[in-house]
């Protein structure tokens, strides 16, 4: 692999924003995730849960809720918005007033024709779902208390509304109420203080599931109106509920960090007896559990610790397969580090400004390992904050470090950085094209359709389309020297195009596929974020995710299936006669954790940008409750 002069870049306090809503579509296995900043991000399951897309937030916006109407998404906010979104252009396609005052819960029914909104002012309002929009259609019966939860039962004809001590049932084409069912207090609590029910489940069979502030998971009769079963799971919150597609399964979160499982299960040998019986637990959060997701294969769980949890159902997958892994996804696929090599930046981007910050330099050279004295510590340049209410969604440095540029749903702008000394100017220019390759003659771009496109830039028209294939590129680059395309797939695969011959290239891309990659290779569980290239080494192509550097020598053989895929460590111990045997051209490193990005300097030193994991905890509220050693 050689040895780096590392960069050891952790002065980037990127801080991801909590986890508000999630919404899963079971046919297209999308899934939506609305964070608390307003923006949204769309996984998709099938593609080895790729990160397909991103919707920057805006100053202002809130997201309670989201549900999917077929392949629409909707979602409500504190604005009192209903927002359906355009899912081809990454931004809000419009935007309906519900007349309510803020919306705090959004439900479809089965049929996919009507829109349930529970809202500040007691009323549940239903919209009609047309081709172009929606309509609003009527309120049912008005409440004394905010509505913070509605369900629909599958049927179509009634809404289950939760509230403030009850859980309403309504009739769907009367719009009259036609159940009050009162949610206790809780053993030990103050008469005075209001039960909150955050969350419901209105089942086929007509069970009304409920989760509420006093800690408890409810069964209710939802044709008499009585409690058939009260669960006791936390002196906290119960958050979200989610439901299996069969119904035979439902789980909870709560404000303790805590999922509970809970199973229908025959309690004697008759088919008739069966009841909600607690059946497990997941520890797999710091903070409040927000939102929940039931899979046919996972638990899916989001909350105020920033990570997006996929926990497998172990009974419901195979062993040690890619979906039996347990994934934790915390930053974005998108690179949020641009670096300049030739002149030492860095570029920093957050939602509402930009840093510019120059590298440090250190003293001499160590071996393997060491840790160097600094001569001159990172100076931050410039703080440029974004123009409008549109959070930014992406940003660029130019290598020789005079351009910046970055933009937002509404615009894009270039800025040129003028050097004089120690000191940076910055100055607006218009601008017509977006960043090109090194040389200056190509744009790479690839789109959510799988789509990867080169243009040249000097004829400014289109040169060629990549073939399209069925994994979303997670990361491209242009090599400088060859003007190879590498890019890199959500299903870990790694072709090389040659914009020359327009063709994948016979000397290492289609032998690579002939030969196919590691097996090991395949075993993780983050796809591919950035590709560089070494530029005194051009046969050398650096890959990195969150948790691995990987160089590929492009002028070493592929490392057969027999092969152990990692193996620096055993070729330091043999001598050097027999190294060339053992070598291969798959080089990884897994020193460094929580990347966001790798990138090589002119003097062939690298800047390896990390993010902790624990740093962005250290930063949220203090949990409300941290379990002890033996307790």
């Amino acid at each position: 692999m050689g040895e780096f002069k590392v960069h050891r870049v952790r002065f980037f306090d990127y801080m991801p924003s909590g986890i508000r809503a999630l919404a899963f579509n079971r046919d297209t296995e999308r899934l939506a995730v609305a964070r608390d900043q307003g923006s949204l991000e769309i996984f998709n399951f099938s593609d080895n849960y790729c990160q397909e897309k991103i919707f920057p937030g805006r100053d202002g916006r809130s997201i309670e809720a989201l549900c999917w109407v077929g392949t629409r998404l909707f979602s409500v906010g504190l604005d009192g918005l209903i927002t359906e979104y355009d899912l081809e252009n990454l931004r809000p396609k419009y935007a309906v007033e519900a007349y309510g005052g803020p919306v705090w819960s959004i439900s479809c029914n089965l049929q996919g024709n009507l829109l349930a909104v529970g809202c500040e002012d007691g009323t549940v309002k239903i919209f009609e779902v047309l081709d172009d929009g929606i309509q609003f259609q009527r309120n049912l019966d008005r409440q004394k208390g905010r509505i913070i939860s509605v369900s629909w039962h599958p049927s179509g004809t009634k809404i289950a509304a939760g509230m403030m001590d009850m859980v309403r049932v309504f009739d769907a084409e009367t719009g009259r109420a036609a159940l009050r069912l009162l949610v206790e207090r809780g053993v030990g609590a103050a008469k005075n203080k209001e039960v909150v029910v955050w969350s419901l489940a209105f089942l086929s069979d007509n069970t009304i599931v409920s989760g509420d502030s006093a800690g408890k998971v409810q069964i209710w009769d939802g044709l008499m109106g009585t409690l058939v079963r009260s669960h006791f799971i936390t002196k906290w919150d119960v958050l979200a509920l989610s439901v299996a597609s069969d119904e035979s399964s439902l789980i909870a979160g709560t404000s303790e960090g805590l999922v509970v499982q809970f199973q229908f299960l025959q309690s004697s040998g008759e088919q008739q007896d069966r009841q909600w019986v607690r059946t497990r637990t997941f520890k797999n959060h710091s903070h409040d559990v927000h939102a929940l997701v039931l899979t046919d294969t996972a638990v899916v769980s989001g909350g105020m610790d920033t990570q997006l949890v996929v926990r497998p159902l172990l009974d419901k997958v195979e062993k040690n397969t890619s979906e039996s892994e347990l994934r934790k996804i915390i930053f974005p696929l998108k690179s949020l580090v641009s670096c300049a090599k030739k002149a030492g930046l860095l570029l920093f981007q957050f939602p509402g400004h930009l840093e510019v910050w120059r590298l440090g330099e250190s003293e001499g050279y160590g071996k393997d390992g060491d840790r160097l004295s600094v001569k001159r510590k990172p100076e931050k340049l410039i703080h440029l904050k974004r123009k409008g209410e549109d959070h930014i969604s992406c940003s660029a440095l130019s290598p020789c470090g005079t351009w910046l540029a970055y933009s937002t749903v509404s615009c894009v702008r270039l800025y040129r950085l003028q050097q004089s000394g120690n000191n940076i100017s910055i100055t607006k220019q218009p601008v017509h094209l977006l960043a090109p390759s090194e040389d200056g003659k190509w744009l790479a771009t690839a789109n959510t359709d799988n789509e990867v496109h080169v243009y040249n830039l000097k004829k400014l028209k289109l040169h060629c389309t990549v073939p399209v294939y069925d994994s979303s590129p997670t990361a491209i680059a242009i090599h400088p020297m060859s003007s190879n395309l590498v890019i890199g797939h959500a299903d870990k695969q790694v072709f090389e195009y040659s914009l020359g011959q327009k063709e994948y290239t016979l000397t290492w891309s289609r032998k690579l596929q002939k030969q196919g990659l590691h097996p090991h290779w395949f075993e993780r569980d983050t796809p591919i974020s950035h590709i560089s290239f070494n530029p005194q080494k051009p046969s050398h192509i650096l890959l990195n995710d969150a948790y691995m550097l990987c160089i590929i020598d492009q002028s070493l053989p592929l490392p057969d299936h027999k092969t152990r895929l990692c193996n620096q460590n055993t070729l330091r111990g043999l001598p050097e006669s027999e190294r060339v045997q053992h070598s291969h051209a798959f080089k990884i490193c897994k020193r460094f954790q929580d990347v966001l990005s790798v990138s090589f300097q002119e003097d062939e030193s690298l800047v390896i940008v990390e993010r902790p994991l624990l740093d962005i905890l250290s930063q949220l509220p203090a949990p409300v409750r941290q379990k002890k050693f033996a307790t």
